[in-house]
């Protein structure tokens, strides 16, 4: 499930994710919001929050993530992504060879920090 946080602002994106990830949140929440938020305002900026109860992706949302990022690699300035799983802070690395614009990890304990960092 992944849902938008009150953190969102301007041109920042804030969404937290737990459990597995499914094409639905891709194709009804996270995608509709990163559209609109690119069409109004050009390059944005997303905090992406995976909670301690986030497993993963399904097939087709790691589908839709892979080919969304691939369409829109140049209209993010800056992404953070906060989990305390080694696995994604590797995954966030190699992905982020894959766009232009600045890419961190932060702990759980630092989400206030990644917040900070996006929105500056």
């Amino acid at each position: 499930m992944i849902a938008i946080m009150q953190e969102t602002e301007g041109k920042a994106l804030v969404v937290k994710a737990t459990g597995s990830l499914t094409s639905q949140d891709y194709e009804i929440i996270f995608i509709p919001q990163l559209k609109q938020l690119i069409d109004k305002l050009g390059k944005i900026r997303v905090v992406f929050y995976l909670d301690e109860n986030f497993t993963g992706w399904e097939l087709g949302a790691a589908w839709d993530d892979a080919v969304f990022g691939i369409q829109h690699r140049h209209d993010f300035e800056k992404v953070a992504v906060v989990s305390d799983k080694k696995w994604v802070e590797w995954a966030t690395k190699i992905g982020s060879y894959f766009m232009d614009g600045q890419v961190a990890t932060y702990a759980p304990a630092e989400f206030k920090e990644a917040v900070a960092w996006v929105k500056q």
